[in-house]
């Protein structure tokens, strides 16, 4: 495989996907999980996308897709009225990927094979948005939780600095010119919108420390079933775990700029199919009205669709951002103006997975960052 610096020189046209009036030839490979499907469903129903539909692929060796596997019998929740042309799902093939003409490929597959296939689909000249940790953390020490192996390390490394973090709501003009986007993680896309405003401010009294309590739907933890996951543990339940190990914790050292002792992050898994709700715990460096965060809050997220602002002292809740793209954020002040709680909400299988890549590729596209997610 060449080095990066020919790979850049060599590739199709892959710098700017508006440069057509047409929409670009989109694969998704991973479809039989629940990001996938909910990826499958918000590509088939983006108007931007009418009458180009995606091709959709299933991950390496995997034996639940077949000749005649459709999207419909892996999610049946996607089957259309009366006798509705179904889609095919087929197995993974670059020989396909390449035939079919595909500029954006989507992958929604476990981060060793995001890391393996991410480096042979930019050689081909193809951008892509993945779904999986393989390519968000910038720094060794946190990129070891995921254990990956690079068959070139040097090219590996290139790419991982190239890539760019998949975050519209800080990163948006990067996104726009990116070949590599690699989708944030759901906890951490909760807590970094929640945080940013104010770490970025320099209010945050780090010397303190952050406290960040999440708590996650079953269906974070993906579609293969464990011993944690399964009804007889998750039903009627809730549970801490990974309290000092959740891989999602270098995101927020990365994106927000923060030492380790600086944030402590426990997630825990609510028994419910989907939803995260993140309580944030922090002090300010000098006595604040909440008219002042408010309007801090407001300013930031100006251009941002996919964020709603609860006015103080009014929360969010889960089942308010359930099956939406929406990231809702609220706060309240103690009296003395320093002591804060935020609450962050969203769909973890949406905002925090699908439907953010969904933005990115509006992004990436020059579309409305909201098109096909209202």
């Amino acid at each position: 495989m060449a080095n990066l610096e020919a790979l850049q020189t060599s590739t199709k046209s892959v710098g700017t996907l508006t440069a057509s009036s047409r929409p670009p030839r989109i694969a998704v490979a991973g479809v039989s999980g629940y990001a996938g499907g909910e990826l499958a469903r918000l590509l088939l129903h983006h108007p931007a996308l009418e009458g180009t539909k995606p091709t959709f692929l299933g991950r390496a060796g995997e034996a639940e897709v077949g000749p005649s596997t459709s999207l419909e019998a892996l999610h049946p929740y996607l089957t259309g009225p009366g006798a509705a042309e179904s889609n095919p799902v087929y197995s993974f093939s670059w020989n396909r990927i390449v035939d079919e003409g595909i500029e954006v490929l989507f992958l929604a597959t476990p981060h060793e094979q995001s890391r393996e296939w991410v480096p042979e689909a930019i050689e081909r000249g193809i951008k892509v948005v993945d779904l999986s940790g393989a390519w968000r953390l910038q720094e060794t020490r946190n990129r070891d939780v995921y254990r990956l192996k690079d068959a070139k390390p040097a090219l590996a490394d290139e790419l991982q600095a190239e890539a760019v973090y998949g975050c519209p709501e800080l990163h948006r003009n990067a996104i726009k010119r990116a070949r590599l986007v690699a989708n944030p993680g759901c906890y951490s896309t909760s807590m970094i919108l929640a945080l940013a405003p104010l770490v970025q401010a320099g209010l945050v009294d780090l010397d303190h420390g952050i406290v960040c309590d999440a708590k996650s739907g079953v269906s974070g933890a993906g579609k293969a079933a464990t011993t944690k996951t399964h009804f007889m543990y998750a039903a009627d339940n809730l549970s801490a775990y990974n309290v000092f190990g959740h891989r999602h914790r270098g995101e927020l050292l990365e994106q927000l700029h923060l030492d380790s002792d600086q944030i402590q992050f426990t997630p825990h898994l609510l028994p419910i199919p989907r939803g995260i709700l993140a309580t944030i715990y922090l002090r300010l460096k000098r006595p604040t009205e909440p008219a002042a965060i408010s309007a801090m809050f407001s300013d930031f997220y100006r251009d941002s669709p996919m964020v709603r602002l609860y006015p103080t002292p009014h929360l969010p809740q889960i089942q308010h951002v359930v099956r939406t793209n929406f990231c809702d954020i609220g706060f309240e002040l103690a009296p003395d103006g320093k002591r804060m709680v935020i609450v962050s909400c969203l769909d973890n299988l949406l905002k925090g997975a699908s439907g953010q890549a969904v933005q990115n590729l509006n992004l990436m596209c020059g579309w409305k960052e909201q098109e096909g997610l209202l």
